[in-house]
């Protein structure tokens, strides 16, 4: 579904929190609809990235510009709008557990749009079928299993039909299958609407299934030590922190 036509561009970015610098000097681009991959070691900074590409915490240096946007010089109210194109499933789902699963989906459209209530009912109904919880909507979070809140959290991020979706470790805590499953709904997601996703990811399963471009971050260089398709980054490793990464020490 790629376009080959960057829909994020990240340029010379530093991420640094007070005097203590974590990432330098990051360039690349994500494509629209690309499934794009951060990857890397634990504490190479991939969720302080993600937290930087969607605006929770500032820019240090360099320039994120998303739909040609500078992202990090933008007023108030038009990274407003740039957030309401993109949507996020974070770790754990974060479903209000107060709320049923069609209470929780219908919040962003209740807050951002003035569509009715009949209408609400009619895309909530609609975004619970796309990730295959029809019927789930007067659930509360606590009745369903773990891969149903992370499905459950997609529908709400896909609310307002983003045109970018984040996900922060989609997998974590899914059995095998569950996470197969998940999967397969990020790709028929992408393959479906055309939705640029952007995934923070360390299970090479996911990496390999979905990923068509990607960077591998290094602690050790605080920067990007590989970019490109994953299956590409297998076959020729640039170096051996990379291949031990892709293959976790089987070759």
């Amino acid at each position: 579904m790629t376009s080959g036509k960057p829909q994020i561009e990240v340029r010379s970015l530093t991420i640094a929190y007070g005097d203590f610098v974590l990432l330098k000097n990051l360039n690349f681009s994500v494509n629209r609809g690309d499934i794009f991959i951060i990857m890397g070691g634990s504490g190479c900074g991939k969720s302080s990235l993600l937290r930087v590409l969607t605006g929770l915490t500032p820019i240090s240096g360099g320039e994120v510009i998303i739909d040609g946007l500078n992202f990090g010089r933008a007023s108030a109210e038009r990274r407003n709008e740039i957030m309401r194109r993109c949507g996020i499933l974070y770790q754990s789902g974060a479903l209000f557990s107060s709320m049923t699963l069609a209470e929780n989906v219908a919040l962003p459209l209740q807050q951002y749009t003035d569509y009715s209530e009949k209408l609400i009912k009619e895309l909530v109904d609609f975004k619970l079928a796309l990730v295959g919880l029809a019927g789930f909507g007067e659930f509360y979070p606590s009745e369903i299993s773990g891969g149903m809140k992370k499905r459950a959290g997609l529908a709400r991020a896909l609310a307002l039909d983003p045109e970018i979706v984040y996900f922060d470790e989609p997998s974590a805590g899914l059995d095998p299958i569950s996470s197969k499953l998940l999967d397969d709904l990020i790709i028929d997601i992408n393959k479906s609407l055309g939705t640029t996703i952007v995934v923070v990811t360390h299970e090479l399963a996911s990496i390999f299934d979905i990923g068509t471009n990607s960077v591998f971050l290094d602690a050790g260089i605080k920067g990007i030590a590989a970019a490109g398709n994953p299956k590409d980054l297998l076959k020729n490793p640039p170096n051996e922190q990379v291949l031990q990464f892709l293959t976790r020490g089987a070759k």
